[in-house]
């Protein structure tokens, strides 16, 4: 317990310490929008970058970890589209409660990772290489099919192409299979950035922690929570055992599934014509309820 304390501990400090910053004035609104902008284009990616392109990866050996990464997002894509009927979700509403249910928190992820032996680090990297492209691939097909009524292939390519995370893993991945090593002043220089990304990024996330759109939150909200907080890591369990992965390499991918879903569900939300209110909502809460269910998630993991 001392361990699992003193690992998600600092994470859910430096949220507060976000949200209190912005909510006091310590630190200006306005002054987190670039705080956001800088951790997402520039210091996560000299991260993932960096991880990815010195790791010791053997790609034939983590080629069944590949294919859980695929599938839990898929299924719990699949698991979310019942509910649709169940609580009489309109187009909107479906969306975000998708978007609940799918998509993760890449920087609660990556700190989290941390907890665990290597060469779980690297595998946390390689999990978003994977997994981000399949999960933004899944968010467009299901905002064009219910609420655009059409698939816009240009909204999926731009949605990708631009994605600095994606480009950052495929970037670091490249760098990782060829024969030659990068220059030590470039190595310093991603260094440097890296070791900010996860302080800038949870703070930034923490500042974003909207606590008015949790007021009447309806159904949707708490059983997108359930399925996103419990469901989807004993899915994720169990893709692993049948797949066969060892205990690391299924322990990040239960983790992954575990974590509350990302920030940027509200801008595609927005832009997109989903219920970004509701969004909103589900973003804060489930970062929120984290608090409860990740330390349970990482006491299982962890014994």
């Amino acid at each position: 317990m001392t361990l699992i304390l003193t690992t998600i501990s600092p994470i859910f400090i430096l949220l507060m310490l976000g949200y209190l910053a912005k909510q006091t004035g310590f630190l200006p609104a306005n002054f987190w929008p670039y705080v956001e902008k800088a951790s997402y284009y520039v210091l996560l990616p000299a991260l993932l970058i960096l991880n990815l392109s010195q790791a010791q990866i053997h790609w034939s050996e983590t080629s069944r970890l590949v294919i859980g990464i695929i599938l839990v997002p898929i299924l719990a894509g699949l698991v979310s589209w019942p509910f649709k009927l169940v609580l009489s979700l309109n187009a909107a509403d479906y969306t975000s409660f998708f978007q609940g249910v799918v998509r993760f928190s890449t920087y609660i992820g990556l700190a989290l990772s941390t907890a665990f032996p290597a060469p779980a680090p690297t595998l946390g990297a390689l999990v978003l290489a994977v997994m981000i492209p399949v999960v933004n691939i899944l968010c467009v097909l299901v905002f064009a099919l219910f609420v655009q009524k059409q698939l816009d292939w240009g909204v999926l390519f731009k949605s990708l192409a631009t994605n600095p995370l994606l480009m950052a893993c495929i970037i670091g991945s490249i760098l990782n299979i060829l024969p030659w090593k990068l220059p030590v002043i470039v190595i310093d220089v991603l260094k440097q950035l890296g070791q900010m990304a996860l302080p800038a990024g949870l703070l930034a996330v923490g500042a974003g922690l909207n606590l008015v759109a949790l007021n009447g939150l309806r159904k949707p909200f708490f059983w997108s929570a359930a399925l996103k907080l419990l469901v989807v890591p004993l899915l994720a369990f169990g893709v692993a055992l049948a797949l066969g992965l060892d205990t690391i390499s299924s322990a990040i991918l239960v983790l992954f599934a575990a974590l509350p879903t990302a920030p940027s569900a509200y801008i595609l939300a927005r832009q997109l014509g989903g219920n970004a209110e509701l969004m909103a909502g589900m973003i804060t809460g489930q970062t929120l309820l984290a608090v409860v269910t990740l330390p349970i998630v990482l006491s299982f993991l962890l014994h």
